[in-house]
């Protein structure tokens, strides 16, 4: 298996990712220059309105057999995809550089097509849900959303043999059996509730591992896998039992990176890393080791206050206090606050900043459910 220079890699993105893009809530009027300064090499074409009739454009470069399609923020609030796509944009727009055997294998083996941002309303509001509060998702088989209808005439039209589908995932998730955030997850999903390991499940799985062995490199133990429980409506689910080899990638937590522009910078290496794989691979048959990659916990908090009072019918207590931070759009501004998850004995679970709080009561903390 052919991995990506790591060296070459860090400097490359070190000097020129996308540092237009920054943040968690990224808009189509982020994008929408970037779009329209993107050289001739590109194509750009509108194919559809949101719902709040905002485009939702189409990118496409490349000359080869092997047609890719990748989506990113499906989900509104997922943009973390979003920024790699343009990472990886500005890499195949600059052929003097030391990837661009890496880039020719691609280009010249690929037809890629890029939906950039599916859901611009729900990007607006940071919400998973379209503007009429539909789960993308969860819409493949009603396919009410006009965004899933874009989707789904977009796979019709270009018949793709993989689809790489971008999301995020919170920062509850750890890699099984360690104290790391899972990272980066990963997902071939399935195609029936058995879980058949079918064919195309197998290619899938084979991409995967590729991009996890370029990824144990360099964030070695902070790889995940997602639960391939079957989901009826879940666009991967039905993508793959459609023929589409689906490849799932969430977008996690690394520390103190809520921001997630450290965790970008890993999502544009496994996509880069997937694309050449697809576009050198003369079988897909290393499957296997998609099994020894670990599945998602859910024992990650952002903070734990250890040890806190807690008065209630005038008895003191003493509780540990899991903290895990959401965000909310207030006045056009995109806002962090600590959102109380878990209560009890949390010596089972695992932080980026665990407090004692012997001296601290409960009442005392500012914290928000809303």
């Amino acid at each position: 298996m052919e991995s990506i220079s790591t060296k070459n890699l860090e400097q490359w993105y070190n000097l020129n990712f996308e540092n237009k893009l920054k943040g968690r809530r990224i808009l189509f009027d982020d994008i929408h220059p970037l779009i329209e300064n993107l050289p001739s090499r590109f194509e750009k074409k509108i194919i559809g309105y949101s719902e709040n009739k905002i485009p939702i454009y189409k990118i496409s470069i490349g000359t080869g057999k092997m047609k890719i399609l990748l989506w990113s923020q499906m989900h509104g609030n997922e943009s973390t995809g979003t920024k790699a796509l343009f990472d990886l944009f500005n890499l195949f727009r600059d052929y003097d550089n030391s990837l661009n055997k890496i880039v020719d294998d691609i280009l010249t083996n690929c037809t890629l097509w890029f939906i950039v941002m599916l859901n611009p309303d729900g990007a607006i509001n940071f919400t998973r849900e379209n503007a009429h509060n539909i789960d993308l998702n969860r819409d493949a088989v009603d396919i009410n959303a006009v965004e899933s209808k874009i989707l789904r005439k977009t796979l019709d039209d270009f018949n793709p043999e993989f689809c790489f589908n971008l999301h995020d995932q919170r920062s509850i998730f750890n890699v099984e059996g360690t104290g790391n955030p899972a990272t980066l997850s990963f997902l071939a999903p399935s195609e029936d509730i058995e879980r058949t390991l079918t064919k195309g499940r197998k290619e899938t799985m084979s991409v995967i591992v590729a991009m996890n062995s370029l990824l144990q490199k360099i964030i070695p133990n902070q790889i995940g896998r997602y639960t391939d429980e079957f989901y009826p409506t879940a666009t991967g689910d039905n993508f793959q039992k459609l023929g589409h080899n689906t490849i799932l990638i969430e977008a996690g937590h690394f520390k103190g990176d809520y921001d997630r522009e450290v965790t970008r910078k890993f999502n544009f290496y496994a996509i880069l890393q997937g694309l050449h794989f697809i576009s050198i691979a003369k079988n897909y048959n290393n499957y296997e080791p998609y099994f020894e990659i670990p599945n998602n916990d859910k024992k990650f908090l952002d903070i734990i206050y250890k040890n806190m009072k807690i008065t209630e019918n005038n008895i003191i207590g003493i509780v540990d206090v899991g903290i895990q931070f959401k965000f909310k759009v207030l006045g056009n501004k995109l806002v962090m606050y600590k959102h109380i998850e878990k209560i009890g004995n949390l010596s089972n679970y695992y932080a980026d900043n665990c407090i004692n709080a012997e001296n601290l009561e409960f009442n005392q903390l500012e914290l928000s459910n809303s």
